[in-house]
């Protein structure tokens, strides 16, 4: 496998991503809030959770795992090693969190559907996370998103501190975080047609049925639905689907639209020059820089005492 001493996450980030992400950085202050945030309010109770009721892979726990899992550290050249945790769930998921002291966590459905290989793309895929540093933000969005949907809707019942335009600015740097994450899991793996195929089964692969699954058919779906952007009103379904057009806005591009903008990335000249060591190396951070002013920082932080005081106060009515 291929190894990237001392890569940047500027070498592999979406520009999306990064477009994405400095939308929601214009905040004054943010950046330093959601830093706080993330280290005092979510991250130090999630590795209590974690430490307490799922299992930390290592040497001698999760032996096979972890010797992949070391691998991929290695390739995208992480230090620290962040921790791996696999979680007793039946949902087919992973993800990745945490800034001072980050982790993974890996459920039991993922692991009993995926090869060994696959396994491979799905954990460097997390770790490109870590690596474009998408944590903090991560955790300040799971926040923000909580706080959206116990307050209600989301034009009229969001109060002061938080708008409707931050809510869907949160949804839609999530969603394209992923385009940089699975750049991530292609570099490390390097076979386009792997990444693909786990792509596929994430979707919807079967254990019993798996067999019976095709690629093929699979990339022909993806051209399909690119083919419906012809219709105009297509194209405002696809918005609106993704936008909470269904109930639930979606924190995830749709796998067949992940397939294209990997196989666009892995044509290009770009990928190909990492891939020959000709990449940009670390030292710069790839956050977006933002200057803090105190008093911006304090009435951004009074903004969302605000947020959180109503959220109380609701918890309160419905209990009375």
């Amino acid at each position: 496998m291929p190894t990237y001493p001392d890569i940047s996450s500027e070498a592999f980030k979406h520009p999306l991503d990064q477009q994405a992400e400095q939308a929601l950085r214009t905040v004054p202050g943010f950046d330093l809030l959601a830093k706080s945030f993330s280290e005092y309010i979510y991250e130090r109770p999630q590795k209590i959770l974690l430490m307490g009721n799922d299992i930390k892979v290592g040497p001698r726990q999760y032996s096979t795992l972890y010797g992949i899992y070391r691998e991929c550290v290695r390739d995208l050249d992480m230090t620290p090693e962040p921790s791996l945790y696999v979680s007793q769930n039946p949902m087919v998921n992973a993800y990745s969190l945490g800034s001072e002291q980050p982790y993974i966590v890996f459920n039991t459905a993922l692991l009993d559907l995926l090869e060994e290989e696959e396994i491979r793309v799905i954990l460097a895929h997390e770790l490109g996370h870590l690596k474009c540093n998408h944590s903090i933000l991560t955790q300040m969005s799971f926040w923000v998103m909580g706080a959206a949907s116990m307050l209600g809707d989301l034009t009229l019942g969001i109060g002061k501190a938080i708008s409707s335009g931050l809510v869907y600015a949160f949804y839609e740097w999530k969603r394209k975080a992923e385009l940089s994450a699975d750049r991530a899991a292609l570099l490390v793996n390097d076979d386009l047609e792997l990444v693909l195929k786990t792509l596929m089964k994430c979707a919807g692969g079967s254990q019993k049925y798996g067999h019976e699954c095709n690629l093929d058919e699979f990339l022909k779906q993806a051209e399909d639905y690119r083919n419906l952007d012809q219709d105009n009103l297509n194209q405002i379904y696809k918005f609106l689907i993704y936008n909470g057009g269904n109930g639930n806005m979606l924190t995830h591009p749709f796998s067949v639209e992940r397939v294209h903008y990997l196989q666009e990335w892995s044509s290009s000249n770009a990928y190909q020059q990492i891939r020959q060591g000709n990449y940009k190396k670390q030292g710069a951070k790839s956050a977006v820089n933002v200057e803090n002013k105190q008093e911006d920082v304090d009435r951004l932080r009074r903004e969302v005492e605000e947020l959180q005081a109503q959220i109380d106060r609701i918890k309160s009515q419905k209990k009375d």
